[in-house]
């Protein structure tokens, strides 16, 4: 029979990362300005803002290069979890033969400690940035596609974000919409969402159900 995908984005999918990036927000600017910031001083939707533009906010100077020195070093004191249900649907999806694979913009050097090993173990493919351009552009989910040897109309993209489902559009996937994530339902169903996901416990086979049935062969 051939062989169907499920990619996911990373952060705010299959990674609760949010509270992460947001102490992480803190610390680098608590670093950079010498004054204590908590997660509750940052801007509204800082998770949806350029980076740059949420340290502005937060009143540093050179946001850009309080990044470059603080970013990582925040980012790994504060690690995220995994969403409930991750595992076993990533499980249930290995057990039923399915590929799976991860387009993240996360720079790859990163994810050697971003990652829970419990996730990385599961994962087929894993695209970043240094492998191809990141989303909006269809090229994430294209090469990883090619890596695993399924054509599009036989995967699926889960994403929080715009970009995702611009970029599994654009690459002939099925777009689902992770409403658990960063950006609202609404937000999600505007830029393109096939489908909208309401919890991440109904990560699993069923993911596959939207796509049209492959004769088997």
């Amino acid at each position: 029979m051939t062989r169907q995908a499920v990619l996911f984005d990373l952060d705010g999918v299959l990674l609760n990362s949010g509270p992460a990036v947001r102490t992480a927000f803190a610390s680098v600017a608590t670093c950079a300005t010498g004054r204590r910031t908590t997660p509750a001083d940052l801007p509204p939707c800082a998770l949806r803002r350029p980076r740059a533009e949420v340290l502005t906010l937060l009143g540093v100077t050179d946001p850009d290069n309080a990044l470059a020195r603080y970013w990582d070093g925040a980012l790994a004191a504060a690690l995220p979890a995994l969403f409930p249900g991750v595992l076993t649907g990533l499980l249930a999806l290995r057990a039923d033969d399915a590929a799976i694979g991860v387009v993240t913009l996360q720079n790859r050097n990163r994810l050697k400690w971003w990652l829970p090993p419990a996730l990385a173990d599961l994962l087929d493919v894993v695209i970043t940035p240094q492998d191809a351009p990141g989303k909006p552009a269809p090229d994430g989910p294209n090469a990883a596609l090619a890596q695993l040897g399924v054509q599009p109309e036989h995967a699926v993209l889960v994403g929080d974000s715009p970009g995702d489902m611009a970029a599994a559009r654009a690459a002939g996937l099925l777009a689902l919409g992770a409403t658990w994530g960063w950006h609202p339902p609404a937000t999600l169903h505007t830029a393109g969402a096939h489908h909208l996901l309401p919890d991440p416990t109904l990560i699993g086979p069923s993911l596959l159900h939207h796509l049209t049935p492959i004769p088997a062969t």
